[in-house]
């Protein structure tokens, strides 16, 4: 089942494109990654998937119900969140549970199934010790762990990352790469990432969207549909 379309999208700042013509699909149950070297419009292609940005021309359809006829809830996690300062009041375990709201009703209480599912969250990312830090302690990397923490504690049916692995090490990537090849092939959820570790994670992907440079500077859109495959021009 399709759960994204694009049709010959383009868009771009400032009265300038940077991305034409591309078009690509994504199914429910697939691991997908996105590939390009820095400047490539990456995380501009997860807004415009996420909705926010509009493209100037061409269609983006976003199905809201899953196979299952159920509302589809995407988890987001931007690249290199940063924002929390020293002064950030919240401590780790109480950002991650915020995850956890919109599984509730108005006033329903955090109950041992919700902490079940936050203390795996974290200690899926290697957080769970640090549930009591104040998130504005943290460094970089930290941080980056502790929101993805919060994406995974809400269950989204679609996972969208953008360069997740920001500030890991390499046993931890990998480790995290099989986490979430494990989300899409035994719990049918849909995971898309930005990526700049094609290496380390293409064994996991059904695929990879990849930006390249095409005429005038813009950037076009190319996919590998198996990784036994060859990059073919969508048109």
């Amino acid at each position: 089942m399709s759960l994204v379309q694009f049709n010959n999208v383009k868009f771009g700042y400032h009265h300038t494109s940077v991305i034409d013509n591309v078009s690509f699909e994504i199914n429910q149950g697939e691991f997908v990654g996105i590939t390009g070297q820095n400047g490539a419009s990456k995380s501009t292609l997860l807004k415009l998937m996420l909705g926010l940005l509009k493209p100037w021309s061409g269609e983006i359809q976003i199905n809201n119900k899953d196979a299952n006829n159920e509302k589809i809830n995407i988890g987001y996690v931007p690249q290199q969140i940063a924002s929390f300062n020293i002064g950030f009041p919240s401590t780790v375990i109480e950002l991650v549970k915020s995850g956890r709201f919109n599984q509730k009703k108005w006033f329903e209480k955090i109950d041992k199934t919700d902490i079940e599912i936050i203390e795996n969250a974290l200690e899926m990312v290697g957080m769970w010790h640090f549930r009591y830090h104040k998130i504005g302690s943290l460094s970089g990397g930290q941080k980056q762990k502790i929101c993805i923490a919060r994406a995974l504690a809400s269950e989204p049916n679609l996972l969208v990352l953008d360069e997740p692995s920001t500030g890991m090490d390499k046993e931890s990537r990998v480790s995290f790469y099989q986490f979430l090849n494990h989300l899409v092939k035994r719990h049918n959820r849909t995971v898309v990432m930005v990526t700049h570790e094609k290496e380390e994670v293409e064994q996991y992907l059904d695929k990879i969207i990849h930006l390249e440079k095409g005429e005038h500077g813009v950037w076009r859109c190319l996919t590998l549909n198996s990784c036994n495959g060859h990059f073919g021009l969508v048109d």
